[in-house]
């Protein structure tokens, strides 16, 4: 298994785990599927809906990460939208 570096708690990376982009520890749930719900409007308790087992500490911990890499994740989220919206 590749190293994983931890960015923001409940938050990592590691370059096996979704293509290396960070994700809510121990799941295969990127940050920017997170913020990209929060941004069309959703709560941290929606999301917490939308993906079973994520705690409202984990979906406030990807706004955490959000904060400290902006330009990284809103990039991520538009790729993820255009892709949905194909």
């Amino acid at each position: 298994m590749a190293a994983t570096a931890e960015t923001c708690r409940y938050i990592v990376k590691a370059a096996d785990v979704c293509g290396g982009k960070a994700c809510i520890q121990n799941t295969r749930i990127g940050v920017h599927e997170v913020i990209g719900l929060l941004q069309t409007g959703k709560t941290g308790e929606s999301a917490t809906r939308q993906f079973p087992g994520v705690t409202r500490a984990q979906a406030y911990a990807c706004l955490a990460c959000y904060e400290h890499h902006l330009a990284e994740i809103d990039y991520l989220v538009a790729h993820h939208m255009a892709d949905a919206s194909k």
